[in-house]
């Protein structure tokens, strides 16, 4: 059995079904000991751990490790300042294992599947609710407040990350923020959000075109020209990336699929950023869908895959939607309204 020790909320939540924003976990020859202060005490006996109250976690820990005589502790290096590090090192024989949490959780179980797809589906939902809330004259700012009233259910559930909201040349800039542009007839509308369903995340891009019947479908009729082009060469980008989902296959090959379309339609410079990224308890997390990435695409994998073209001072296009691998090898893209 592996020894182990973390301090990052979601990694301690998925070892024992319980965290918050003060707390250790040691795993140690397969025993849980989650040392966390006195707020929590009472609500972290949920954990599948033995909860032990402490001010000074990292001192706790350490003394635990000495009594236990653990010789070697696995410890992802990134999520430790010096001083900590030192600190327990000085106790026991620290292995470095860079993304150990993340590399453990990048293959789903079938409950984190199941999760994921209401969590999916539920987000998919929000977005055909606010387009009804879409009204020409307002700015992105109201926009936004009223696409996270949508989001989150009146406040019930929690959002993934701050939604991206923005308007024609706004969208342009990858991670637009807001501005006080107010939306017209036959703008461009960019919408990039997700909500948390039992702390797991979801993730969507639409681009829109502001008419009379607006729709977060996948298919979009703009009457500026350019922005259909551009549009419908994302949109074939995507289409062609996810055809190439499989099992077995690289997770390259899928960000270099979707870049050579862009790049044959002569936007390649344009495409600014990689394909797409793992989602999971975190909204960025392994597999990175990226051109360097060779890892290979395994049942339990769930990403998402949003090429895009970004015209400065134009506007922008993105199209976002996740795959998931299910355990009979077959690839599905959730929540996906054309």
């Amino acid at each position: 059995m592996e020894n182990f020790i973390l301090n990052k909320e979601n990694e301690i939540y998925y070892e024992c079904g319980y965290s918050n924003d003060n707390c250790i976990l040691l795993s140690l020859d397969g025993e849980k000991y989650l040392i966390t202060d006195g707020r929590y005490t009472l609500e972290a006996k949920k954990a599948k751990a033995e909860v032990i109250e402490e001010r000074n976690l990292i001192k706790k820990a350490r003394e635990i490790i000495l009594k236990k005589r653990v010789k070697k502790l696995i410890i992802d290096p990134l999520n430790w300042s010096k001083e900590e590090y030192d600190y327990l090192s000085a106790a026991v024989k620290l292995k470095n294992d860079k993304n150990y949490s993340h590399k453990k959780r990048m293959i789903k179980k079938q409950n984190e599947l199941e999760i994921i797809k209401k969590a999916a589906k539920l987000g998919a939902k929000a977005f055909d609710e606010f387009s009804k809330a879409i009204e020409s004259g307002i700015d992105e700012y109201e926009l936004s407040y009223r696409f996270k009233e949508k989001l989150t259910c009146r406040g019930k559930r929690e959002l993934s990350f701050a939604p991206i909201v923005a308007i024609n040349e706004n969208a342009a800039k990858p991670h637009a923020k807001l501005t006080n542009k107010k939306l017209k007839k036959n703008d461009l509308l960019l919408l990039d959000a997700g909500i948390k369903y039992k702390r797991y995340c979801s993730d969507r891009t639409r681009t829109v075109s502001i008419n009379k019947n607006i729709s977060m479908g996948k298919f979009q009729k703009f009457k500026n020209q350019k922005m259909q082009k551009i549009y419908d060469i994302v949109l074939k980008a995507q289409e062609k990336a996810i055809k190439t989902v499989r099992v077995g296959e690289r997770i390259s090959t899928l960000d270099k699929t979707a870049r050579k379309v862009i790049e044959d339609a002569g936007y390649g410079k344009y495409f600014v950023h990689s394909l797409g990224h793992g989602v999971g308890l975190d909204i960025h997390e392994w597999p990175f869908v990226n051109s360097r990435n060779d890892i290979i695409i395994q049942e339990g994998m769930v990403f998402t895959i949003e090429p895009g073209i970004y015209l400065p001072n134009e506007f922008g296009v993105r199209i976002e939607d996740m795959v998931m691998i299910d355990f009979n090898g077959k690839t599905k893209v959730l929540s996906e309204n054309v």
